[in-house]
């Protein structure tokens, strides 16, 4: 068997170990040290990896940022800013039909932009909204569907911890990437809303609204939400202006929300025990699934599948768009089964060579920032793709008395607007790109 065969066959096999129940990172060395000593004819090249990639992958100043993501987000849920968002939102929209809903979706938009975690926001405005949602007459399926799907918003709104693993991976401006995503996370937001006003317009007993509030508390419950302000102001907007990089803005954003929180009483000696035992534990799990990478990537690399696929794609006599709509195919596949940053990692070091190499009339680093954009939309689908949504699961844990069922049903319209926001990006490349070229 040649080292090529020997690549090929490998995926099919990390594939049955993920089906089998097997941690994804835990599969992917396995795997990938498997593979390499085959590939070597002996253990020795695994054994200098297990000195050498360990360090080297864990000192990278680039991830302190994911674990400084994560602290921040733990912060701001003490703090009670995922309680001020949903307040605000839905002082503006609960007096509209499907309003309250609707800021369901603006709060999780919001809290994503100083969280960076979609699991994150799922749970924490789960916590937040599902009271509201049923005490306004929402059917238990359209509450979890909506807060599923508002969820993802934190992996797509900047900061977000994936954009940052894929810009490591493909060696791309992190800022560059999180003003790309900008746009599309407003229009994702607003998706979901017309999805939600559709919804009880079709069907109108499924909801009720709640009282116009008078301007004057809007305003009230509007200026609790400074905090959200000042902190997504001083990290994006200081990584936007060049004040400091997007390592150091998210720890200014740390400290912020965790001086926010000790002021606002929601941070004592327990609740940070807590957060930073989580922010450990959560970082754990995010860097044995990137050591799993690296270990399995380098075996990939030693066989040539990466390029022997890029070559072979290129002689093939089709469309760039069409090889581009069958890798979105293949995420969407992906997404019922393995959850996001498994996803990016196992699969950005083989299908991003390929699409490097195809022309779509933009620059290279035009090409790398909009794949980028693009795959993150798709995985972020299939964090609410049946049968293995993580987004689903967490938001049906927490209403025990709304069956998965009618979670499923009411989350098919949220993922036709995801196709659809997905196709009108990959047709109009320039409304991803538009924002960064005008500052950059």
């Amino acid at each position: 068997m040649t080292n090529l065969e020997l690549g090929i066959y490998s995926l099919p096999v990390l594939l049955l170990l993920i089906f089998l129940r097997m941690p994804i990172g835990l599969a992917m060395l396995a795997v990938g040290m498997a593979g390499t000593t085959i590939a070597m004819g002996g253990p020795i090249i695994v054994l200098a990896q297990l000195k050498g990639q360990v360090y080297t992958t864990f000192s990278n100043y680039s991830l302190s940022i994911v674990p400084l993501f994560l602290l921040m987000g733990q912060f701001a849920t003490l703090g009670g800013m995922s309680q001020a968002l949903f307040k605000a939102a839905e002082a503006f929209l609960g007096h509209r039909k499907g309003g309250v809903a609707m800021a369901s979706v603006g709060a999780c938009a919001g809290f994503g932009a100083i969280c960076g975690s979609s699991l994150a926001t799922a749970a924490t405005m789960g916590q937040v909204a599902l009271p509201e949602l049923k005490r306004y007459g929402y059917s238990g399926g359209l509450s979890t569907a909506t807060l599923a799907a508002g969820g993802t918003l934190g992996i797509l709104i900047p900061p977000s911890v994936v954009l940052v693993i894929y810009a490591i991976l493909t060696e791309q401006n992190i800022a560059k990437l999180f003003v790309a995503a900008f746009i599309p996370g407003l229009l994702a937001a607003i998706g979901y809303m017309i999805v939600i006003r559709i919804i009880v317009a079709v069907s109108p007993g499924n909801s009720s609204v709640m009282e116009r509030l008078p301007w004057a508390q809007r305003l009230v419950v509007l200026s609790r939400v400074w905090p959200v302000l000042l902190v997504f102001g001083l990290v994006v907007g200081g990584i936007y202006f060049g004040w400091f990089t997007p390592t150091e803005a998210a720890a200014i954003g740390c400290a912020g929300t965790g001086l926010i929180a000790l002021f606002g009483g929601g941070l004592t000696w327990a609740t940070l025990t807590d957060a930073i035992m989580k922010t450990a534990q959560n970082t754990a799990m995010i860097f044995l699934i990137i050591l799993g990478a690296g270990f399995y990537n380098a075996f990939l690399a030693l066989t040539h599948v990466p390029q022997e696929m890029s070559s072979f794609v290129v002689g093939l006599e089709v469309s760039p768009w069409t090889i581009l709509v069958v890798i979105l195919c293949i995420y969407l596949i992906f997404g019922c089964v393995m959850d996001s940053l498994s996803m990016i990692l196992l699969t950005v070091p083989i299908f991003f060579p390929i699409v490097s190499t195809l022309d779509f009339g933009l620059t290279p680093e035009e090409t790398a920032l909009w794949f980028g954009i693009i795959v993150l939309i798709v995985v972020e689908v299939g964090l609410i793709t049946p049968p293995v949504g993580m987004n689903l699961f967490v938001i049906s844990a927490m209403d025990r008395t709304t069956s998965i069922v009618q979670t499923y049903k009411y989350i098919l319209p949220f993922v036709a607007s995801d196709i659809v926001r997905t196709a009108i990006l990959v047709a109009f490349p320039a409304i991803t790109l538009g924002l960064m070229r005008v500052i950059y």
